[in-house]
């Protein structure tokens, strides 16, 4: 199914409109994004679009065409764009202006060598530091997880991640660590998505539950226990996607 397919974000399969909140600015750690702002607002909603294809590898990006589609200010959207500049989702040129990145292999590789290397340490240190709201929120994040695995809603499974591994990352209590990780994921997310007709209703269910088992062994205050089922997690992809990070 391709990403255009699936439930708009949003779309409910009943034509209703449906907000899917990602969750991801306050890993930023800087006051001037936090989530209640609306350019925080217009750059999760751009971020989902990228993730999710609608805004295609490639695409020029017109800052007036996207203020009429998220109902959003110039100045909201500029600064959306900004932030996803410097994250390495989209390319900004003085005279030739936006596009959306291409979709590149090598970056793809490296970047899961830095997850693996960066992301268990932080749900270890979420789960020696993480609060009990901070706890309850990583378990909350796959809500309903299941379901939308059987029924193959991509913008719902997209949200659902980012918001667990925002929130895991936020648990850890460095922000460093956690600006550097968050770009990471959002970027991963896109190659995902890109694999995601071939994933079978098993392997996603089976996602589903591994980002539960790393939930729980954090409300445990399990430190080794988490960084193991953090490492099992990003072991977890579509076969489609495999040889391509295997190289």
């Amino acid at each position: 199914m391709a990403p255009d397919d699936a439930l708009a974000g949003g779309q409910t399969a009943g034509g209703r409109e449906r907000m899917l909140v990602l969750d991801v600015c306050s890993s930023s750690g800087l006051e001037d994004w936090s989530p209640d702002l609306q350019k925080a607002k217009v750059y999760e909603r751009i971020l989902l679009d990228l993730i999710l294809g609608r805004l295609a590898p490639g695409a020029r990006l017109d800052e007036q065409s996207l203020a009429a589609r998220y109902d959003a200010g110039l100045a909201g959207v500029r600064d959306a764009l900004g932030r996803l500049a410097l994250e390495g989702l989209v390319i900004r040129r003085a005279r030739s202006g936006t596009t959306v990145a291409p979709l590149d292999l090598v970056e793809l590789r490296q970047g899961y060598e830095a997850r693996a290397l960066i992301e268990p340490h932080c749900a270890s240190l979420a789960a020696k530091h993480a609060s009990k709201a901070e706890a309850d929120g990583i378990r909350a994040a796959f809500d309903g997880g299941e379901q939308a695995a059987r029924d193959r809603d991509l913008p719902a499974l997209v949200a659902m991640d980012q918001r667990f591994h925002a929130a895991v990352a936020r648990a850890g209590g460095n922000m460093a660590l956690a600006r550097i990780l968050i770009p990471l994921q959002h970027k991963a997310a896109r190659y995902w998505v890109f694999s995601f007709g071939a994933a079978t209703e098993a392997e996603l269910i089976a996602d589903v539950e591994q980002h539960r088992a790393v939930a729980e062994v954090i409300a445990r205050g399990d430190v080794e226990g988490a960084r193991l089922a953090m490492m099992r997690v990003l072991n977890i992809m579509p076969e489609a996607t495999r040889p391509m990070v295997q190289g």
